[in-house]
């Protein structure tokens, strides 16, 4: 059926507008103009031209998510419930269990936190996690894995950490790698931030840490977002480790380096998991156990697709990365 030029330049008009305020093009335009309806349709009046700022528009929106990269593993691997992997570990008043989704919150009282029942030498562990919107400064939610209660001061971790961020802000997911107690003490941290592509707010997205004997591999719905090499013995962490989540207060450092702080006129603070999966060698299993493999092949690392969709993260989302902080002591960072 024919449409009216002016209907569709009214229908492009409105899918546009909003598009057009993200991406900024035209838009100082459009604001100098809001109050001239003249002057705007005048601008769309052409369907050839609103035809074709529809088409730069589209390819400018779709450029803001990353590349497919071409396989799915979290779709190969099974889930558990949160009891047929973890237990709380503390503040089991401030966690609770809804079906198969975990809801932990931290207020002036108290966090909370939980733990992995088994220990594990490498493998395939995510998570699904909803994140609460407005002001969550100061606040930390996690998934990650570590051996601190087992050699205390001297202790490995791999973090996914979401860190709060005030309302005009997008969440920053940090990753971090610590090896042998770098995070005791004398803290050596391997962080590398990145802003997200979608809001953490709206919905769950799957996290995931793939953990083996040659390579730590980060993903975000599937899509890789870092890899860390083993360059040495000295710099990758190899003990076993357990699976943690939590929530806590981290004021001094988590936003903006402390600029902002926990505000609990805000509480509670919630962090939602669910569709747990705990792919591993646990460390009294059989020595012939391997990780799993993210690729479609098999094999391990990650297939030409998956690497350019990491490529494309890091080019776009990348916020910080410890390897070029030129106030860092690089000696301490030889893998860099």
């Amino acid at each position: 059926k024919p449409i009216q030029h002016k209907n569709l330049n009214t229908l492009l008009l409105c899918f546009l507008l909003p598009v057009l305020k993200q991406s900024n093009l035209l838009f100082s335009f459009i604001t100098t103009n809001k109050n001239n309806p003249s002057q705007l349709s005048s601008l769309f009046m052409a369907p050839l031209f609103s035809l074709l700022l529809f088409s730069l528009i589209f390819s400018s929106s779709q450029a803001q998510r990353p590349p497919s990269p071409g396989y799915s593993p979290s779709s190969k691997f099974g889930s558990i419930t949160f009891a047929q992997g973890f237990k709380n570990l503390w503040g089991p008043k401030h966690q609770s269990l809804n079906h198969d989704s975990l809801t932990i919150w931290l207020d002036s009282s108290s966090g909370s936190g939980f733990k992995s029942l088994h220990p594990y030498r490498s493998g395939y562990f995510s998570t699904a996690v909803k994140l609460q919107p407005g002001y969550t400064a100061g606040v930390i939610t996690s998934y990650y894995l570590s051996n601190n209660q087992q050699h205390p001061g001297n202790h490995d971790e791999i973090d996914i950490e979401f860190l709060g961020t005030t309302p005009d802000k997008p969440y920053t997911l940090q990753t971090n790698v610590y090896v042998r107690g770098s995070g005791d003490g004398n803290i050596i941290g391997r962080e590398m931030k990145f802003h997200l592509w979608f809001d953490p707010t709206q919905d769950f997205h799957n996290y995931a840490i793939l953990w083996d004997p040659s390579e730590i591999i980060f993903f975000v719905d599937d899509v890789p977002i870092r890899s860390y090499p083993r360059k040495s013995d000295a710099t990758f962490p190899v003990r076993p480790m357990w699976v943690y989540g939590s929530i806590w207060d981290a004021s001094s450092w988590a936003t903006e380096n402390g600029k902002y702080k926990a505000d609990y006129k805000y509480q509670p603070f919630v962090g939602k998991y669910m569709d747990f999966k705990l792919i591993g060698c646990k460390s009294d299993g059989p020595t012939s156990c391997r990780s799993p493999s993210v690729t479609p092949s098999g094999t391990t690392g990650l297939t030409s697709q998956q690497s350019s969709a990491l490529a494309w993260v890091q080019n776009n989302y990348l916020v910080y990365d410890y390897c070029h902080d030129p106030k860092r002591d690089h000696t301490q960072t030889p893998e860099c």
